[in-house]
């Protein structure tokens, strides 16, 4: 199940952010990394962010060499703070593209602003806490997790094999729980799951399966 893509996009987060600081108008190709998390999540839940999330990339391949990997305090993971973060990056994004629009360098500017400023508050949080813990909150990834909870993507199934020894847990770059649905007929259906696989691939009993 590894996507053997994934751990080398980060590579497009760095070229995006040093080509952009030099021709802003490459930055409104992060329009895609904007809408695709979100109409990906109809059909597959999150999805985009464990597999082709270049800035998810980048934190799990290279920001997880020196993160702590402690456990992502639960504040991180509350609707209240997800949905502040929705409404102030909609807001700064809103005002800037307004009094940018028409100029299309001027444009691209304002997603390599926003893209740097969040990658740069997700790496410290990332050496503090868990690499992942910008992504318990990202807007983007939010607004995926919401559309996939209406949606029911396809779940994680959890056979009674599991002995619950919770490598699926550390494998997991949220730090979720699959174990706790073993035995279930739903399975386990977090709409915050990346649906990468990684608690598949670490599972020694092979209990786990899409």
């Amino acid at each position: 199940m590894k996507n053997k893509v994934q751990p080398y996009l980060f590579w497009v987060l760095l070229a995006f952010l040093a080509a952009g600081l030099v021709y802003p108008v490459i930055g409104l190709i992060a329009l895609v990394c904007m809408l695709a998390p979100v109409a990906m999540s109809f059909y597959k839940g999150r999805y985009w962010c464990g597999n082709f999330c270049p800035r998810g990339s980048f934190y799990d391949h290279v920001l997880a060499k020196w993160s702590p990997q402690k456990p992502i305090p639960p504040f991180f993971r509350s609707k209240g703070l997800r949905v502040f973060m929705l409404a102030l990056l909609m807001t700064v994004f809103s005002v800037q593209m307004a009094a940018a629009w028409g100029d299309l360098p001027a444009m691209g500017a304002v997603f390599i602003r926003i893209i740097l400023v969040t990658t740069l508050v997700g790496i410290g949080l990332g050496l503090l806490y868990h690499q992942r813990t910008w992504c318990s909150f990202c807007p983007m990834g939010s607004l995926a997790s919401w559309v996939s909870a209406r949606k029911k993507p396809l779940p994680l199934m959890v056979a009674d094999s599991c002995v619950s020894c919770k490598l699926c847990t550390k494998a997991c770059p949220l730090q979720l729980a699959p174990y706790t649905a073993k035995g279930s007929p739903d399975g386990f259906t977090d709409s915050d799951c990346l649906k990468c696989g990684r608690c598949v691939d670490k599972c020694p009993k092979k209990s786990l399966s899409f």
